[in-house]
């Protein structure tokens, strides 16, 4: 599970559409503002992309993403989390992205100690 948090245009869709090409999937990524949701084919696993931005609260989109959170083969990530705080696991990756510049961020990540793993690669 990996949450992202920014202001608008900070740039989470981009990371998405990185995330998934580093896949290996050749998918086209899209913000989900308006669908809500996307789905992207990976080779080992499916990532799911939610973006609660436009709702006031969750609904059925929340109980969708409760669902994914704990199977195995989805790689779940959500944009504007707040109205989902209660299904979001404590155990997941925080991702903030703060502008620096038109075309400069600050990346901080945050993660429980047991999902250390899932960043060695980065160090």
């Amino acid at each position: 599970m990996l949450e992202l948090v920014s202001d608008l245009g900070g740039g989470k869709t981009t990371f998405t559409r990185g995330l998934v090409r580093g896949t290996g999937s050749t998918d086209k990524v899209g913000s989900p503002t308006f669908t809500l949701s996307r789905e992207y084919a990976a080779p080992k696993f499916t990532i799911a992309h939610f973006d609660f931005y436009r709702l006031g609260e969750a609904g059925i989109m929340g109980d969708e993403l409760d669902e994914l959170i704990g199977d195995p083969t989805y790689v779940t990530v959500v944009e504007w989390g707040d109205i989902v705080r209660d299904v979001l696991p404590e155990s997941r990756v925080t991702i903030r992205l703060n502008r620096t510049g038109d075309d400069t961020r600050h990346i901080a990540v945050s993660y429980p100690e047991k999902l250390a793993y899932l960043l060695e690669e980065l160090k």
